[in-house]
């Protein structure tokens, strides 16, 4: 069983419930965080995604330089979790319970890499490809996304 802490940082779409971009690392920094937004960036950004709202609690590398200036050179708006209430992150809280309860306490990993894969293939294979949720009608977030680009296309 690995015996080390591990960290992840995701990003999550709102509308569609989509982890859109995550990292999963031995240390928690900015640039763990700096990694799964990059990742989003790039599986997302569109000129008209300016203005969009950025939401994180207020973890030291989400406050970074860095992590900040890219959120400004693309024009995002910044909102930052009031300290100490978790109720202003819930979307991502839930998404962690969810993670955990159906993936990482049923499962003992020998290796990081055994946690890496193992987590990677739930975010992308279950949660956003399988997993229904009520908010989106019982649909998961890629049949959600297909369906409001079809709508949106019509």
């Amino acid at each position: 069983m690995i015996d080390e802490f591990v960290y992840l940082a995701v990003v999550l779409d709102l509308f569609t419930r989509k982890c859109i971009g995550w990292k999963l690392g031995r240390n928690i920094d900015t640039q763990l965080t700096l990694t799964a937004l990059d990742r989003a960036i790039e599986k997302r950004w569109t000129p008209s995604l300016q203005g969009l709202i950025h939401h994180s609690d207020q973890g030291v590398q989400y406050a970074s330089n860095q992590y900040v200036d890219l959120l400004k050179e693309h024009d995002f708006q910044i909102s930052m979790s009031r300290k100490g209430n978790p109720y202003d992150n819930a979307f991502v809280e839930s998404f962690i319970k969810t993670l955990k309860y159906e993936e990482v306490y049923l499962n003992e990993y020998e290796t990081f890499s055994d946690a890496l894969e193992n987590i990677g293939r739930f975010i992308d294979d279950v949660y956003n490809k399988k997993r229904l949720h009520s908010s989106l009608g019982y649909k998961s977030p890629d049949d959600f996304e297909r369906e409001v680009n079809i709508n949106i296309l019509t």
